[in-house]
């Protein structure tokens, strides 16, 4: 019998180059491919030092192509940064601007890794892909759908990352790791002997390694965008719920909602970023127990299990990916919005977050979370 081919995504980490040994093991024809998407030496100020374990793609190729080798695989490097740039760091940077939290890694893995690998396979005439995900796809035959499912592992599980997938990338994925926990999954590198099998986790996003997105975008604003604003950081206030003054902030690009650091307001008790209005300028700040919201609009929907919402559901909801999914009803608005009420009210519902919905260990599907769309805590102009 033919073996099946699969094009394996290969970062260098020791999940991927786990999931190559599982399948090469279970007889399966890889072909390993590494996607060039930053390089890091831009995010690093001038005259800083590099430092050590924050993800140098240098580092990662290296890792990737000696695990090919010692698996006896084929292995090719794709450089997809301008594309990356792009799609990816552009709209990070745009969305902080307008005053939203954006989730990189979600779009990461819609528009840039699934998306070019699902075309670099039918280009190298493989008919599955497969990646280093926690995550489990299953076949639904009642509905003819495919679906995406937790992992075993709940507190390793990446599918809150990865609703954004396709009924045809998901018919060809592939998750080898969806199955075990962190543990195995360094055994099984320890096992073939990888040089990756003690390599640390990644926890910043890819792009900014030192985790400082404000000196980031300030810093690459001209280069990406591009635009022509005269003053594309303007300082403005920073109010209370009630409107009232409390100080100036240097830019609502320095903001997300539940921040409480880095507001430089003296107060009686500590305050906590509640709104970002970017048509104001303005940041609206009080204390945590306002942070509590019950509703929230979910924008952009791609529906997984179902193909879509036809009558109010219930379901588990996830606000952002270390969010403890929570009960809630979501009514379709139109085909691509629901409105979202959990049963009780969640901190720091996020504009430009991710939120997804899961019946069980099915992921139904998920959006954007969009402006609040019950009253401000503050009247505006």
């Amino acid at each position: 019998m033919e073996k099946v081919r699969v094009a394996m995504a290969m970062s260098g980490g020791v999940d991927s180059s786990a999931a190559a040994a599982i399948l090469k093991e279970k007889g399966f024809d890889l072909v390993g491919f590494t996607m060039q998407l930053w390089d890091h030496r831009r995010s690093i100020p001038a005259g800083d030092d590099y430092r050590s374990g924050c993800g140098c793609p240098v580092e990662h190729l290296h890792d990737a192509r000696e695990v090919a080798a010692r698996l006896g695989i084929p292995h090719y490097v794709v450089d997809f940064r301008k594309e990356f740039e792009h799609t990816i760091v552009r709209n990070f940077i745009e969305s902080y601007r307008m005053g939203l939290t954006p989730s990189p890694c979600v779009q990461c893995n819609s528009l840039m890794k699934f998306s070019h690998l699902f075309d670099m396979a039918k280009e190298a005439q493989t008919s599955r892909i497969a990646t280093g995900h926690y995550a489990r796809v299953s076949y639904d035959e009642k509905n003819g759908r495919h679906l995406l499912l937790r992992a075993c592992d709940r507190d390793r599980d990446q599918s809150y990352f990865l609703f954004e997938l396709s009924q045809s990338q998901l018919a060809m994925a592939m998750f080898p790791l969806g199955n075990l926990e962190k543990d195995q999954v360094r055994a099984v590198a320890r096992k073939y002997n990888l040089p990756v099998a003690e390599k640390r986790d990644s926890q910043e996003i890819c792009f900014i390694p030192d985790g400082d997105y404000a000196a980031f975008i300030e810093r690459y604003y001209d280069e990406i965008v591009g635009s022509e604003v005269e003053q594309p950081f303007p300082p403005g206030p920073i109010i209370d719920t009630e409107g009232r003054m409390l100080g100036t902030h240097s830019g609502i690009h320095h903001y997300t909602i539940g921040q409480r650091r880095g507001l430089g307001i003296a107060h009686a008790s500590p305050l906590y970023v509640l709104e970002l209005h970017p048509d104001g300028n303005t940041v609206v700040v009080g204390e945590r127990s306002r942070l509590g919201r019950r509703r929230c609009r979910v924008e952009k929907i791609n529906w997984i299990s179902i193909p879509r919402l036809i009558e109010p559901l219930r379901v588990w909801a996830k606000i952002r990916s270390r969010h403890e999914a929570a009960p809630a009803a979501i009514t379709p608005l139109d085909n691509e919005n629901v409105e979202v009420i959990f049963e009780t009210p969640q901190s720091s519902i996020t504009p430009g977050q991710a939120c997804v919905f899961f019946q069980g260990d099915v992921v139904l599907g998920g959006g954007w979370i969009a402006r609040f769309i019950e009253e401000n805590h503050c009247q505006r102009s």
